[in-house]
Formats: C-alpha cells, sequence, structure tokens
C-alpha cells in the first residue's frame, strides 16, 4: 500500500465496523474544519470565540482538537457566531 488512502479504504473494505468508524471521523473532521478555517479567516483567537458563544475557551481548544464532539445546540451557536451553516442531507436517495 502506497498511500494513507490506500490503506485506509483497505480496511473499510475488510471490516465494515471500522469503515463506520472512519467515516464517522471523517466526517466530524470536515465539520471541526470548516469552524477553525472560518474562524482564523475571521482573525479571531478561541478565546475571542468562546468570548462571543459563552462558552470556556478549552471547549473551543477541545472542539478544535477533536477531543470532545460538541452536543447540536453548542455547534450551532459556534456556527452562528462564525457566519456558518449546518445542512443537513439524506445519504440514502429518493429519501424525504
Amino acid at each position: 500500500m502506497k498511500t494513507w488512502n490506500d490503506y485506509k479504504e483497505h480496511v473499510k473494505a475488510i471490516d465494515p465496523a471500522i469503515a463506520k468508524d472512519i467515516d464517522e471521523a471523517e466526517k466530524i473532521s470536515a465539520i471541526v474544519s470548516a469552524m477553525v478555517k472560518q474562524r482564523t479567516a475571521m482573525g479571531l483567537s478561541q478565546r475571542d470565540l468562546a468570548a462571543m458563544c459563552g462558552i470556556p475557551q478549552s471547549s473551543v481548544a477541545r472542539i478544535e482538537s477533536c477531543k470532545t464532539t460538541p452536543n447540536l445546540s453548542t455547534l450551532l451557536n459556534i456556527f452562528q457566531h462564525l457566519g456558518l451553516q449546518l445542512t443537513v442531507t439524506s445519504s440514502t436517495p429518493n429519501s424525504v
């Protein structure tokens, strides 16, 4: 195997449980990455964002380092202050 992606696809192909965990981790990582990118683009420190959201700076740090997963209300609060929008889509075709 030449790359991380090759290895990841190999593991996902042989173990469905690990595949699910990898997919979930990648989705969480994408959300957190968007949050960090927007915060830095706005010139905000973690402390600034935390003050705007009314949460401890340590909570922002733990979220950004993926040491904790925020609950939905915290995530929406952070996104609102960053001018981000959370969009939900169906992963199954032809569903409502």
